[in-house]
């Protein structure tokens, strides 16, 4: 068996203003205290960094992010798609933001050929049970595989299994109400939903480790993909940690991947086991918006995690990318070099140092291995 190289991205989100500006747009009607059409975001960004030529291709939004996939070649791709895939359903109620791409302009997800769509988060039923519908069967048809959601408390703790002629990568998904997930999304035996924990408690730990144990079988890579915490700051709860550290230990993991933060958070390297603690926005329409300046939003990261056949992490890369007229864009040096500082703060606090490489590449080294 041969060495296995994920790609690994935090919050997708192609609708609202990404979805508009795509060959089909859903109805632009939103139902947010500010704005009132999802077109306003693109108009955010044209008056910060001029007009769009609408529409634009499907594979515009991932722009010279799609180079870098091609030069890495992971054998898995993995996102947290924060978005419904519908032009139907009503706004859940009490939620202030609703996501939604209309299903024809599914081949924007496509571009960047995902083997699994993370579905437990706090979007995927912004439209309702009629959204919510939708998406999973786009992306059946698509043969996208989805994790953390389902039709029914089964069918949301099933995880995606991507086979590698004899390895098999199995992507786990889990959605907790401190990053807005609302409980009563949570699926039951007759109810479709999301794979949601209420805690992180050792009862919660127990039920993942049962779930994990229950399919995972010698040669398998465990994933487990947690969208958790809050979207700013960079602290990494002491229960989280200890969460993360016990789906190792007890659980069998091999990559913890966590999300929900709109800005990249520490990376800690345990037992030979990558744990990432909140990856950030990959795609989003925030341009425009202030606030939160010091986290410097518009940045964000690809993240390339290579494990041998028992989970060992052997290399750990990440390319910067900057959100620019609704686009990944490569970084600048300054970007790349503020990112890639930031980063190393954070995450020496977890015995890992990051090293910005002259292509602006940033290298993780952990528990005394160099960055190479």
């Amino acid at each position: 068996m041969h060495p296995i190289t994920l790609f690994l991205a935090g919050d997708v989100m192609t609708g609202r203003g990404i979805d508009q500006i795509l060959p089909h747009p859903a109805d632009p009607r939103i139902y947010e205290s500010y704005l009132k059409s999802a077109r306003d975001y693109v108009s955010l960004s044209e008056r910060r960094f001029g007009r769009l030529q609408l529409p634009v291709d499907y594979a515009y939004p991932w722009g010279d992010a799609l180079t870098e996939l091609e030069r890495h070649g992971p054998d898995v791709r993995i996102i947290n798609l924060e978005t419904a895939l519908s032009n139907r359903g009503e706004p859940w109620p009490g939620k202030g933001i609703h996501y939604r791409m209309h299903p024809a302009n599914l081949p924007c997800l496509a571009a960047i050929k995902p083997d699994c769509c993370v579905l437990a988060n706090n979007h995927v039923l912004d439209w309702g049970y009629e959204g919510f519908s939708d998406t999973l069967r786009a992306l059946g048809q698509a043969k996208i595989q989805v994790s953390g959601a389902g039709n029914d408390a089964a069918g949301a703790v099933r995880p995606a299994i991507i086979e590698l002629g004899a390895q098999r990568v199995l992507v786990f998904a889990w959605g907790f109400d401190s990053s807005g997930v609302p409980a009563e999304w949570a699926a039951t035996p007759t109810r479709a939903g999301v794979s949601f924990l209420d805690d992180l408690s050792s009862a919660s730990m127990q039920r993942v480790a049962d779930t994990v144990h229950a399919t995972k079988r010698p040669g398998d890579l465990a994933v487990v993909s947690l969208h958790w915490g809050s979207n700013w700051g960079y602290a990494i709860p002491t229960n989280q940690r200890r969460f993360a550290r016990a789906l190792i230990d007890e659980a069998a993991v091999d990559l913890v991947h966590g999300h929900s933060s709109h800005h990249p958070r520490a990376i800690e390297v345990y037992r030979g086991k990558p744990i990432l603690y909140g990856c950030g926005d990959l795609i989003n329409d925030y341009e425009g918006i202030s606030g939160h300046e010091t986290y410097r939003g518009e940045l964000g990261l690809l993240y390339f995690v290579t494990l041998d056949s028992t989970g060992i992490l052997l290399e750990f890369s990440m390319r910067p990318v900057t959100r620019r007229r609704l686009r990944l864009n490569t970084s600048s040096a300054e970007e790349a070099a503020w990112l890639a500082k930031k980063m190393d703060e954070e995450c020496m606090r977890f015995g890992c140092r990051i090293t910005l490489e002259p292509d602006l590449t940033f290298q993780l080294g952990w528990n005394g291995n160099p960055a190479t």
